[in-house]
Order: C-alpha cells, then sequence, then structure tokens
C-alpha cells in the first residue's frame, strides 16, 4: 500500500496521533485537475486533512466534506472523503499562479486570503453536523488546528504538506493530526510541545524517507506510544454514467425535452474528478421515457 495513514495513541490514551502519507493520492488529483503548483499544494493539503479526517469517523457509512470559500485567486477548496479514507476534491481556479512566499515556498496563505471554512459531518442523522470557522492563515494545517480548538473542543496540533518536483509533479504530501483528550496531564502536553518545537516540517521528514509510523515515533518521542492500525487511502470518486444517469432523470420531461430540441450533444461534468459524461440525443430521449 503506497498511501496510507496509521492511527496512534500514546501515555495510556491521553494523546491520539493520524499520521498520513499521500503522494500517490494527490498526484491523482494534480493529474486529474491539472492544476498549477500552487493549487495542488493547498487541494493537497485538505485532500491530505480529509483522509485523515474519514478515517476518524466510526460509522462505515458517515461522510465527510471539507469546504473552504475564500477572497483570494484560489476562490474555494471541496474535499469530501469517506470512513474507508477514500477522498476526492477539486479547486475552483485550478490554475492560480503566485511569486513563492517570504519563505520561499509556494503561497498556498496567498492563494487562500482570507474565508471560511466548513467542515460537514453526514453521520446518518436527521441532520448533518456542520461546523464553521474563519481562516487564520490560509495555510490549511493551522485553519484545521483553529476549527478543531473552536468547534470540537478538541486541542489538537494539525501539520501537512506537499513538496513538488521540479518537472511540477508531485515529490512528497502527507501530514499528521495529534489531539489531546480532556484528561491530558501538564507533563504529557509539555512533553509535546517540546517535539513539536524541534519537529522538522512534514515534507522534509517524507523526503527524508520517513513513514507514518516513524514521523509519530517523532512527535509522541519521550511517550509511550503503539499504533493501532494502519490503512489504506486513495483517491477515489464515485461517480459513474448510471449515477449520471439517475441525476438527468431526475431533472424532468420539461428540462430533457430542451436539451433534446438543442439538437446538440448534452455534457455532465462531475468537479470533482473532472470526468465529462456525454448524452446523444437518441440517449436523452431513452432518458426522458424515465422521467416523471
Amino acid at each position: 500500500m503506497s498511501d496510507y495513514i496509521i492511527r496512534a495513541t500514546a501515555a495510556n490514551h491521553q494523546v491520539r496521533l493520524f499520521a498520513a502519507t499521500t503522494k500517490e493520492l494527490v498526484e491523482e488529483a494534480r493529474s486529474r485537475h491539472n492544476t498549477s503548483p500552487v493549487a495542488t499544494a493547498a487541494l493537497g493539503r485538505l485532500l491530505t486533512a480529509g483522509a485523515m479526517m474519514g478515517a476518524m469517523q466510526k460509522g462505515e457509512n458517515d461522510r465527510l466534506t471539507l469546504q473552504i470559500k475564500c477572497s483570494g485567486p484560489i476562490k474555494g477548496l471541496t474535499v469530501t472523503a469517506d470512513a474507508k479514507a477514500n477522498v476526492k476534491g477539486y479547486v475552483e481556479n485550478p490554475d492560480v499562479m503566485l511569486p513563492p512566499s517570504k519563505a520561499g515556498k509556494l503561497d498556498v496563505g496567498g492563494a487562500l486570503d482570507m474565508g471560511v471554512l466548513t467542515v460537514i459531518k453526514d453521520m446518518g442523522m436527521k441532520e448533518p453536523y456542520s461546523g464553521q470557522t474563519h481562516l487564520v492563515s490560509g495555510e490549511i494545517a493551522e485553519d484545521l488546528t483553529y476549527y478543531f480548538a473552536t468547534s470540537e473542543q478538541v486541542n489538537s496540533s494539525v501539520a501537512l504538506g506537499v513538496l513538488m518536483a521540479k518537472d511540477n509533479t508531485v515529490r512528497q504530501a502527507g501530514g499528521f493530526i495529534l489531539q489531546l483528550m480532556p484528561f491530558a496531564e501538564e507533563e504529557v502536553i509539555a512533553k509535546l510541545e517540546e517535539n513539536l518545537n524541534k519537529l522538522p516540517s512534514v515534507t522534509q521528514m517524507l523526503d527524508e524517507g520517513l513513514t507514518p509510523e516513524l514521523i509519530a515515533d517523532k512527535v509522541l518521542d519521550g511517550l509511550s506510544h503503539e499504533v493501532l492500525d494502519k490503512s489504506g487511502t486513495k483517491f477515489y470518486c464515485d461517480c459513474s454514467r448510471e449515477k449520471v444517469e439517475k441525476v438527468v432523470i431526475s431533472i424532468g420531461k420539461k428540462e430533457i425535452q430542451s436539451l433534446i430540441d438543442d439538437d446538440k450533444p448534452a455534457e455532465v461534468h462531475c468537479h470533482f474528478c473532472n470526468t465529462d459524461y456525454t448524452f446523444t440525443k437518441e440517449e436523452l430521449e431513452a432518458l426522458l421515457k424515465k422521467a416523471k
């Protein structure tokens, strides 16, 4: 399994950690959407977070959506994930180009600028849970750290990174989400803060060959810890021609007839995986018979 997520616990369950390597799925997203380097970095970070937050979900059919609406040139991003850490996502403006940040890195914060992060969890209840926070930096990891603290009241540390190769493909991608339980002791918190302060960036660790397990060893250094499980994660879109046909049928006879009258093939586009589904006049006429 090339991309995967581990779940670990430390200090008698006072701490939990999810760590992931996501190079393949971020590269899949980049090639599907033909994103610029800064758009790839932004989408890759949000996909990585979505995969780990998907893996946090309890129910097999639970789904999670991360949505950012922002004033920067990227305009917005959407990622959805299921409990098996299948993720998909897209950016509003995949072509955004910006000069490097002051630190000489891809300027994700500049691409997003100010905005709002919304987390929607569909757990099979009547209404999905929805939490919303303002972006604090637009760098995504800090924004999610702030979201966990304010919306879910969980003290967390989120680290996400995407490293691009010279040919603009994805060289490394991954991250971790560290969370404290309410009963975490001061000594444990102090040790984690000490570890985090001397921790290299996620991309540096991955580029040096560190696996999620070895990253967990660094983050949880000095605390008794164990890896509870390891699961695969991938870019996966569940759209299909059959599903798209149902959507076309659902728009009703009048709208389908209008498409037929246009006398040219109709096209339905999936934002998440950039796939186009084309329907000929004959196919639309067949769908018209099934519509109400």
